[in-house]
């Protein structure tokens, strides 16, 4: 007979095929083919790579070692750019089989792939994306060309697309129009990515086992569940595992917003999000509110064929400075009637507004008074106020999309993020939760809103991992990813190492920790600020590089690398140790 391993894998990539070749959505509990291949041919790089280590074995002995990066906003990207350089430099780079990432360090992936096999040329690579991120930033122009494009072209519109073009462009400082799959075939000689979101839907029920979402090269699904569609095809809708609708496939720019929309709590992103949106003060290459202002005198451009006049300039922009002053207050007196509270004030705000702008003729407005003890009629009447008011606003505002707006409006009341029609709809498969099954749409956001490391992409069963080396640059607890990640295999019966943290430690992190188990992946655990790389100054270094503030400036980005590289470099030989020891488990096995 031959070799088993080999066997096997051959008996599991045909299985897969079949499945593949049944329909546009697949069932199973295997690889996608491609990735199949993909794992055959890298497994002979790491094999290469180990023997120049010194590290001797036979291929069947290659451990598949996966790379973890937290989420962290800014503070991930960065991070994981500098831990990667430190890897690459120390020789350890090509062990690597698995990149996978969550938030921020998704957004560091989008950069990195761009690239074809960058990891062969990391350091130019590096201070190409170190130029960008230290450059100008998107024009608001361009940024909100892009969200009319993604309100026209999509189904679907949701506060993630604003995210996209007002958020993530101020970090990343580019907007990314390629699409993951079209990547792929550049990218021979690098790590295999992952990308992690949850379902919001899941999260959200305690009884549901399986939120975690993986977006890779060829497919997107459910990690757990085994439910899968090709990533071409992740967001059209299907029928009964048949393609209904096409949708494009998302582009880079909106899978890195899809991926990092967390910066803080559900209250805190509302916050900063909404003043992104109406405040005159609000930071940015320019605030929203003049945005606003030169994209009505760029349709005019276009619409004229010339430059409008001054005076005309002044009027129009007194116009709409009114009826964008209506629309705020409108969503804040939605905002204010699901949350129970009194919105009069407001009421009369747009009241006043309206009549401004009729030039004080008087005006029909609806005169229900809101019973906000009865949620459902307050609901029912606030619906109706917002419909006649945007009906009094249009007459005013329609010099630019302004359906853009009041769909951004609604989204922000409803708070919809992520939003894509459920693959599995209608599907007849026991294996699959119910839910999955008669949903028409599923809403999808950072995985950080639930546990902030994507432990759970890479413990499929079926990616057989033997070592996790987590890179956590998360904010507060240092400990709290693999914590979680542990309490929740133990859950549901998921191999994985038992988790003891001494009690010191907490406040003062060291820079490496290992656990390990019987039949369990050997976990690699790598806090970013530690007493080794900081001293006695983790406080001030974490106040420095907090998740929720401006754009780093090239100084702190080519010094918040050089304290994640030390992690690295400080423990190249205890990385190597441990490397070593998965090659001898995998060889006893």
């Amino acid at each position: 007979m031959g070799n088993p391993s080999i066997l096997q894998d051959y008996t599991r990539t045909m299985s897969a095929s079949k499945l593949q070749e049944s329909g546009e959505v697949r069932i199973a509990h295997t690889l996608h083919t491609k990735e199949d291949e993909f794992v055959f041919e890298r497994r002979k790089t790491v094999f290469q790579s180990l023997q120049e280590l010194k590290i001797y074995c036979s291929e069947d002995e290659v451990p598949n070692i996966a790379l973890l990066g937290s989420g962290g906003g800014q503070r991930a990207m960065v991070g994981l750019l500098g831990s990667l350089v430190q890897l690459d430099k120390a020789g350890l780079l090509d062990c690597v089989l698995y990149l996978s990432g969550v938030s921020g360090s998704t957004w560091c992936m989008a950069s990195l792939y761009q690239e074809p096999d960058w990891s062969t040329k990391l350091e130019t690579v590096k201070d190409k994306i170190i130029k960008r991120l230290s450059g100008p930033g998107v024009s608001w122009g361009n940024a909100l060309a892009k969200l009319k494009k993604y309100y026209y072209e999509k189904d679907h519109f949701s506060l993630t697309d604003v995210w996209a073009v007002m958020i993530v462009t101020e970090y990343v400082k580019e907007i990314d129009e390629c699409k993951l799959s079209d990547q792929w075939d550049q990218h021979n000689k690098d790590p295999f990515p992952i990308y992690t979101v949850i379902d919001k839907q899941y999260k959200q029920c305690k009884d549901e086992k399986d939120p975690w979402f993986e977006i890779s090269p060829h497919e997107a699904g459910y990690s757990l569940t085994g439910a899968f569609v090709e990533t071409s095809s992740f967001g059209s809708q299907f029928d009964n595992g048949s393609k209904k609708k096409l949708q494009d496939e998302m582009d880079m720019l909106y899978l890195q917003a899809l991926c990092g929309s967390v910066l803080a709590d559900g209250d805190e992103i509302r916050k900063f999000l909404w003043q992104k949106i109406k405040d005159p003060n609000a930071s940015h290459a320019e605030n929203s509110y003049q945005v606003l202002m030169d994209l009505v005198n760029m349709n005019l451009t276009v619409l004229n064929g010339k430059d409008p006049s001054a005076l005309d300039q002044s009027i129009r922009k007194t116009l709409n400075e009114k009826c964008y002053q209506v629309l705020m207050d409108l969503v804040d007196m939605n905002l204010a009637v699901l949350n129970g509270k009194d919105p009069s004030a407001l009421d009369q705000s747009i009241r006043k507004t309206l009549n401004e702008l009729s030039g004080g003729k008087h005006m029909d407005f609806p005169t229900e008074k809101l019973n906000l003890t009865d949620k459902q009629a307050a609901k029912l009447c606030i619906k109706q106020y917002t419909k006649d008011m945007c009906h009094n606003l249009r007459s005013w505002f329609s010099f630019w999309p302004f359906d853009v707006w009041i769909s951004i409006c609604r989204c922000m009341v409803q708070w919809i993020w992520g939003r894509k029609y459920d693959f599995l709809q209608n599907m007849n498969d026991e294996s699959i939760p119910s839910t999955l099954l008669k949903s028409e749409t599923r809403d999808y956001e950072d995985t950080g809103l639930f546990m902030n490391s994507p432990y759970f992409s890479v413990l499929r069963k079926e990616r057989n991992i033997d070592l996790i080396i987590s890179l956590d640059f998360s904010d507060g607890d240092p400990f709290m990813t693999v914590r979680e990640a542990a309490e929740m295999c133990e859950k549901l019966k998921i191999p994985f190492p038992e988790v003891n943290i001494p009690s010191e430690d907490v406040k003062k992190p060291k820079d490496f920790y290992v656990f390990k188990g019987t039949n369990t992946p050997t976990v690699i655990h790598i806090p970013l600020f530690n007493v080794v790389n900081c001293g006695d100054d983790i406080e001030t270094w974490s106040n420095k590089y907090r998740t929720f503030q401006v754009p780093y400036s090239a100084e702190m980005i080519t010094e918040l690398m050089e304290v994640a590289g030390k992690n690295i470099s400080n423990n190249r030989e205890k990385l190597l140790e441990q490397i070593g020891a998965a090659v001898r488990q995998k060889g006893h096995n």
